[in-house]
This record gives C-alpha cells, sequence and structure tokens, in this order.
C-alpha cells in the first residue's frame, strides 16, 4: 500500500481567515477551566533591536518563497493564513527576542509528541534549532534571522497542532473502511484558541483527545516501550489443549507462567508437570483481557495470543492512539459509541457514561463486516418487520425453503412486493430476527442496532455473529434512555404494541460505529480481537512514532537546553 507521512489532509487548518482573523482580535479573555485565553502577540516596536516592521516584512518574504525542506508545502499554506490572521506580527518574539516560556512550551511539547506515538520526524527539529542558535549566537540577529526562527516556530506548532487533532495519517491512505467525519470547523478554532492560552503547554496539551481510553493508551504505550526495550516477552510452546488438572512438560507451564507474569497477572508457584486451578484462573484473566473466550482452557487461540510479540502490541497502541485522533473532537451532548472488537456499546450523557452493554456485530464471512462510521439516529421502530436483503434472500433464505417447504411459515417469513421486486419479509413477533425494536440511524451502509430472539449468544466473549447490523444487549434500556421513556411504556411498545411502530426522536443522537483493537476497560489496558484484519497496516505505519529513535531524543533535548539556556 503507498503511504507518504506528508499526505497532510489540508482539511485541518483550512483556517478560513475572516474566522480566525475575529477570533483573534477579540480581547475579552476565554475561560478554559485552569487556563484562560487572552493571548495576543506581542506588538512592540522593535524584536531584539530590530524594528518589527522589519521583521514583519522579512517574515511576508519568507512566506513568499519556498518551504522550508523539513516543512510539508500544504502546512506552508496554513502557516501563511495564521500570519495574514495576525498581520504579519512575530507570534513567537517580543522586545527581548524569542519568548522564553512559549517558546519553551513548544519545545517540551515537541519533546512530549513522542508520547502520543507521533513521528517526530515529521517537525522540523533540525532547521529550528539552527534557526534559534543564529537568533541566540549573533550579537545583534537581523530581521531575516527574528523571521525564519519565527516562522519554523509557526510552522512546528501548526504540524503538532494538527497531529494531535486529526492524526499524523490519512485514514483513507491505511483503511477503506474508516468513514467517521471530523467536524472542520471545530478543529480550526482549537488550532487558533490553543495558540492564544496564556499557558501555551495547557493550551497544547488539551488538543489531544480527552478521556480515560486516550491516556490508559498513552500510559500501555510506555510501559511496552520498556518490554520491549528489555528485550520483549517470552513464547509459550505449541501443545495439547490444557483443561484444570491435566499434565504436560514442566518447561511449558513454566513458559507460560513467565509470559503471563509478563502481563502483569499474579501466577501461582511452579506446579511442576501439573495445569492446576490457579494457573487456569490466571490464564482465565489473559483471556479476559484479550478477546477470547473466557474459558481456562490453554488452547490454540489463547496460545497465539500470547505469541503475539511485544513489539506488534507496542506498534498496535500506536495504531489505536491515531484512530482516536481520527474521531471528531466533540463527540455530541448525548451520542452512542460501539466499538466492533470490543463488542460493547456505551451511551454517554452529560454525566458520562449512562448504559454500557454488550453487543453483537457482524462476522467477516462474505463481507458481513460492520463498518466504521458515524450518523444520526433519529428514530426507532417497535416489532419491526425484517425486510430481508436480497443477498441474503438468494444465498441462504430460498435453499432453505427449497429443502424444506415449511420453514418459512414456521419462521414466520412471507413474499412482499417491493416497487414490483418480489422480497422476503418476517412479520413482527418474538420470532423475528430483529427482535421487538430496532433503532435507525439511516446511512449508506443499511446498518442499524436491534433486539434479538438469540439471546444465548450474549453469553459468549468472541461476539462476531451477525450479517453487519448490531444486536443489542439491553434494548429495552437502550429505548428508554434514546426515547425518554420510563420501562413499562418501552416493554409495552416491544410486547403489546402495535407492530412496526415508528417512533420519531425529539432530538438526533450521533452514532459512532468504531474500530479499536485496544482500549481501556475497568482502569486496564484490554487487546480485542483484530476480526476484520485492520491492524498490520496502521500499525506498520505508526510503528516509527511507536519507537523514536534515540538520536532523535537527543536533537530534542539539546534543542530544549538551546531554547531554555
Amino acid at each position: 500500500m503507498g503511504f507518504t507521512w506528508k499526505s497532510r489532509r489540508n482539511y485541518l487548518i483550512g483556517l478560513g481567515l475572516a474566522a480566525i482573523a475575529a477570533g483573534c482580535n477579540r480581547v475579552e479573555a476565554e475561560s478554559g477551566g485552569d487556563v484562560a485565553y487572552n493571548w495576543d502577540p506581542a506588538r512592540s516596536e522593535s524584536v531584539a533591536g530590530v524594528p518589527t516592521a522589519a521583521v514583519q516584512s522579512a517574515i511576508q518574504a519568507r512566506l513568499e518563497g519556498e518551504a522550508p525542506a523539513d516543512v510539508a508545502p500544504d502546512l506552508w499554506k496554513h502557516v501563511d493564513v495564521l500570519y495574514k490572521a495576525y498581520d504579519g506580527t512575530p507570534l513567537w518574539m517580543d522586545s527581548k527576542g524569542p519568548i522564553a516560556d512559549r517558546t519553551s512550551a513548544l519545545i517540551r511539547a515537541l519533546t512530549d509528541a513522542h508520547s502520543d506515538a507521533l513521528r517526530l520526524e515529521e517537525y522540523p527539529i533540525a532547521a529550528l534549532a539552527q534557526a534559534i542558535a543564529a537568533v541566540r549566537h549573533a550579537e545583534s540577529p537581523t530581521a531575516e534571522q527574528l523571521a525564519h526562527a519565527d516562522v519554523l516556530l509557526s510552522s512546528a506548532y501548526l504540524a503538532l497542532a494538527e497531529d494531535l487533532l486529526s492524526g499524523q495519517t490519512n485514514p483513507k491512505e491505511v483503511t477503506n473502511d474508516w468513514h467517521i467525519d471530523f467536524k472542520h470547523e471545530k478543529l480550526d478554532s482549537a488550532v487558533v484558541r490553543s495558540l492564544r492560552a496564556d499557558r501555551l503547554d495547557v493550551g497544547i496539551a488539551r488538543m489531544r483527545p480527552e478521556g480515560t481510553d486516550y491516556q490508559v493508551l498513552r500510559q500501555g504505550l510506555q510501559e511496552l516501550r520498556q518490554v520491549v526495550a528489555s528485550g520483549g516477552w517470552n513464547t509459550v510452546p505449541e501443545g495439547k489443549p490444557l483443561k484444570v488438572n491435566d499434565r504436560d512438560a514442566p518447561t511449558r507451564l513454566a513458559a507460560l507462567r513467565t509470559r503471563l507474569a509478563a502481563e502483569g497477572i499474579a501466577v501461582p508457584a511452579d506446579t511442576g508437570r501439573v495445569y492446576t486451578r490457579q494457573l487456569s484462573d490466571a490464564v482465565s484473566q489473559f483471556q479476559a483481557q484479550h478477546a477470547i473466550n473466557v474459558d481456562g482452557i490453554l488452547g490454540a487461540e489463547t496460545v497465539k495470543s500470547m505469541n503475539v510479540s511485544a513489539d506488534f502490541r507496542l506498534a498496535q497502541v500506536a495504531a489505536n492512539l491515531e484512530r482516536h485522533r481520527w474521531l471528531p473532537r466533540f463527540l455530541g451532548e448525548r451520542y452512542i459509541f460501539v466499538n466492533v472488537p470490543a463488542f460493547r456499546l456505551q451511551a454517554y450523557d452529560g454525566t458520562g457514561v449512562a448504559l454500557d452493554m454488550k453487543v453483537i456485530v457482524g462476522e467477516e464471512y462474505e463481507g458481513r463486516t460492520t463498518p466504521a462510521f458515524s450518523d444520526q439516529m433519529d428514530h426507532v421502530v417497535f416489532r419491526p418487520y425484517w425486510n430481508v436483503t436480497p443477498d441474503i434472500q438468494s444465498k441462504e433464505l430460498e435453499p432453505k425453503f427449497a429443502q424444506n417447504p415449511g420453514y418459512m411459515e414456521a419462521n414466520n417469513y412471507e413474499y412482499w412486493s417491493d416497487g414490483g421486486t418480489r422480497r422476503i419479509r418476517q412479520t413482527p413477533g418474538p420470532k423475528n430476527s430483529l427482535g421487538l425494536v430496532k433503532f435507525m440511524f439511516p446511512n449508506s451502509y443499511n446498518i442499524y442496532l436491534h433486539d434479538t430472539p438469540s439471546r444465548s449468544l450474549f453469553q459468549r466473549d468472541v461476539r462476531a455473529f451477525s450479517h453487519g447490523c448490531i444486536r443489542v444487549e439491553n434494548p429495552n434500556q437502550l429505548a428508554q434512555w434514546a426515547l425518554g421513556w420510563d420501562e413499562a411504556r418501552v416493554e409495552e411498545a416491544m410486547q403489546r404494541g402495535n407492530d412496526n411502530r415508528t417512533v420519531r426522536l425529539e432530538r438526533k443522537i450521533p452514532v459512532y460505529i468504531a474500530y479499536f483493537t485496544a482500549y481501556e476497560k475497568d482502569g486496564r489496558l484490554h487487546f480485542g480481537n483484530d476480526l476484520y484484519s485492520k491492524d498490520e497496516d496502521l500499525a506498520r505505519v505508526m510503528n516509527p512514532g511507536a519507537r523514536p529513535s534515540a538520536a532523535m531524543m537527543q536533537q530534542l533535548e539539546s534543542l530544549r537546553k538551546l531554547v531554555e539556556g
């Protein structure tokens, strides 16, 4: 797959000039918790002894030239727009030269970008060091030297802001199945707002995705880096499946205990050849943290997961940090979030998680996957028909009808005319494959949430059984939350109400169907099942950011000392 790091998406810092100018020219202070947003660039008469007008002219001349080698051409255009919003005023200089606290905050933020698994080579570190050194070491820096340093600082800021706010990669280049759109105008304002923070370090930090998931992933990244640096973890030899009290080679069981301990799982003392209950319980804990059916049996799937290298897990965490940056920064006041590999739905309101339930997602079979996308839920249908898709009709149901003439009537199927086309549908009722309620957010993928009569499937830990739509564990609770009804009213509509009854929501609810194979659960890092084999390409692309070179870290440290010295 072809990929270029510098194919920036151009929809982050479209930076509508009028909007930015209006925002930046406001004189009132904005509040943002523990930081105010009322900074404006100094408009002193001179910068380090050079008339400010001369520095402004030098900035304009520099921006009219070609982009520096370390700055992408499209980002260079955004730098130009940013300066125009401030009438060409230097953004990182005051009467004494570089503004110490703000330049230091930016360099420290660039250094800390490795904790987000961002590729540090994307930032103009070497050029920035040369430019700042030229200003620092000159007895009387020229307007051109001051302008060059200021422009490179702005370039680094915009590059970092774009990466934190929307990711370092274009999702369309590394996957064909991520269709969650950004709120571009909110990202634009976030870039300018953060620059206006009185404490720039806090302003930049707030460009990261919020929430426990992202923080747990960042922590997991650091821990896995330490594991990789120490040589990774051992593998567990393949062998026969082991149940409690089974016997096996002591060397294999010793390898198992060592591998479990590497995950921070408490393991029993040496038990020789016996696969004890305590060891089985430890394996169950590993299974629960890796989306494997929890049975305590050391089977092939569990061993395969244990033998995934620490290097790949590290890159996998980096990939999932990037997926978080692909999401809109503001998901809504009330919204539904489904993580497909975690088989989990959460409904959020202003106070946090209001609902948390299991889901069943699409099985990877003949393209029946559940895509990553977002849309707006606008209605609920009680006691729905299931209008069978042409594909399921021809490949599954009609062959069953031919083999068993009584199958159609026994399962409440019927033919109906859809614009002259003979289609199959299942009538409402407890046998209906959609259960007694479905939740609609019209989309081009024909995906929705629904009840199911197959309740036993929720007892499984790996739940990829559907044709692509998403079955929910607690449909009554979800309907209560979405509609604002009480339990009795929802139950009446589901059990005894009119067939195919549509109820419109008073306010649409955003629904996000996402794909995260590393995520937080109960305060711990869990790894999901890469159901649709989407990790490999993104993990490969993100691996350089997951493992920054010692040389690059040293270069950043030298730059920090230069700025703060």
